[in-house]
Formats: structure tokens, C-alpha cells, sequence
């Protein structure tokens, strides 16, 4: 049974987030804009959690990492406009300079946020932590070995498409990110069903066309060909920094700014 306890911490974590976003992008130094975010609480014990580790990669972290007494990892979803998604609808391989801007802004915000709300459950009601393997991502395997998108999924916030995105009852165009937390909170389910239109019925696609290194296929995701059209963006997008370390957490991974999403801004999954 779910308490009036559950309920309030919910609230309370939820509305937390709801109220940073919105502080953080009335800064005159932000130009990004951002919707309504998605909240979900994972089970930092449900088997799919504990099974990173054979899904993504055996360094990847586990919540237990964290915290020992990790009970629920708090997991995010924060929605682009319609409005920034528009301006990357464009041919070739570049991603538009708002894009490119957007993505490094909602990197600096996760920061923030993360650290903020790590210190408003501490102040409240419990322990809370982020893994250090959030901000790295491995040059070789181009992998991160705390994927955000696995989380969120355990949180029950979406299903994956054929675009490797995690798709939410809102859609696709957006970031995730995640806080591991040791209250005593009903977690939620991962998501059922399917949200990709073309995994559901085959009724889509638009991805696969859209994508300009030509890595997303109907049963698999070229990785290292998507990475050769972020990087040659972050040539291009050097003025708004390098937000991920390499593996070794100890210097940036690019010279700028490795973005694409093609593959989100212009199919029906970005907005529903």
C-alpha cells in the first residue's frame, strides 16, 4: 500500500525539480527553454537494475556503488520546446547552434540540480548520491557506464524505439538524468508496451530516414557511426565547452560540443 508518506516525499522531490528547471532557465545567461519534466522512482534492487552490468558493460556501475543502502534511484526526464527541436530540422550533418547550445546548458543544469537535490533529501529525509561515472563516457566503447536511459526505464518513464532513445508518454526530444537515494519509497515499474510506432506496428521509421550517419536500422544501432557525426559537430561547436570527461574522468572526451539528434527533433515521437 502506498503512504501518505510515499505520496508527500514524491510530491515534495517532484515539485524540487519542477522548481529548479524553471528557476535555471529564467537566468538572462540561459537561452535553453524546457517543458514539463517527467519524475520516476526505480527499484535500485529490481533485477533489471542489478543486470547493467551483462546489458551495458561489466565497469558499469550499480547503485550499491553509491550508496550501500540504496533503495531507490530518483529518476528525470526534462522535455526540449518544440520551439528549440524546430531549429536542428535541417538537412546535412550539422545540428543547429541552438541545439548544440541547449545540450551543453541542460548538462550544467543536471549538475546543478542533482547537487541541489542531493542536498535537500540529505537535509530532510535521507542519504543521497550520483555515481562519478555519470559524467564519463568511454572513447573506445562509446558507452557511459551509468546509462541514464536504463534508469529511466526501470523508473517506468518510457519504452526505447528504434532511434536508441528511451520515448515518454510525452515523447522523446529531451534529457534524463538520475539521483540514488536510500528513502523508504514505493518504487515504480518499468515501463509496458511499446512507444516506438514502428516497433509497435511498423507505422513509422522516420528516424532510420532521418539519421545522417545512417546508424539506426530496424534491429540494430551503429554507435561508432553516430559518433562520427557528433564529433564532427563538436569541430564546429566549440564555444559552449565539453561537458562529458573521458573514462578516466580526468579531461573532456571532445573539443566541443558531440551532439546530432536528428534522429529526435523530427519524428512523431519528439512530441506526442
Amino acid at each position: 500500500m502506498i503512504s501518505w508518506y510515499d505520496n508527500f516525499m514524491k510530491h515534495l522531490i517532484t515539485e524540487f525539480i519542477e522548481n529548479y528547471i524553471k528557476e535555471y532557465q529564467s537566468r538572462e545567461s540561459i537561452a535553453t527553454e524546457y517543458g514539463q519534466p517527467l519524475v520516476g522512482f526505480a527499484d535500485a534492487h529490481h533485477p533489471y537494475i542489478q543486470n547493467l552490468t551483462e546489458l551495458i558493460s561489466p565497469t558499469h556501475a550499480l547503485p550499491q556503488d553509491v550508496l550501500p543502502d540504496a533503495s531507490i534511484i530518483v529518476a528525470y526526464y526534462i522535455p526540449f520546446t518544440e520551439k528549440l527541436a524546430k531549429t536542428n530540422r535541417i538537412e546535412g550533418i550539422m545540428a543547429s547552434p541552438e541545439w548544440a547550445r541547449g545540450y551543453e546548458e541542460t548538462n550544467a543544469l543536471f549538475a546543478e540540480l542533482n547537487n541541489a537535490l542531493i542536498q535537500y533529501i540529505s537535509a530532510n529525509a535521507g542519504k543521497a548520491g550520483i555515481s562519478p561515472k555519470a559524467a564519463t563516457f568511454s572513447e573506445t566503447d562509446l558507452i557511459s557506464d551509468w546509462s541514464q536511459r536504463h534508469i529511466a526505464y526501470a523508473a517506468g518513464l518510457g519504452t526505447f524505439g528504434v532511434n536508441n532513445m528511451l520515448i515518454t508518454k510525452d515523447g522523446c526530444c529531451g534529457r534524463y538524468s538520475s539521483v540514488i537515494t536510500n528513502l523508504d519509497l514505493v518504487p515504480d515499474a518499468p515501463a509496458e508496451g511499446e512507444n516506438c510506432l514502428y516497433k509497435k506496428n511498423g507505422s513509422c521509421g522516420i528516424c532510420m530516414k532521418n539519421c545522417p550517419a545512417g546508424a539506426l536500422m530496424p534491429d540494430a544501432f551503429n554507435r561508432f557511426k553516430c559518433y562520427e557525426i557528433c564529433m564532427e559537430n563538436a569541430k564546429v561547436y566549440t564555444q559552449f565547452g565539453s561537458s562529458y570527461l573521458n573514462e578516466e574522468g580526468t579531461e573532456a572526451n571532445s573539443e566541443g560540443s558531440d551532439v546530432c539528434g536528428k534522429c529526435i527533433t523530427g519524428s512523431p515521437c519528439a512530441f506526442w
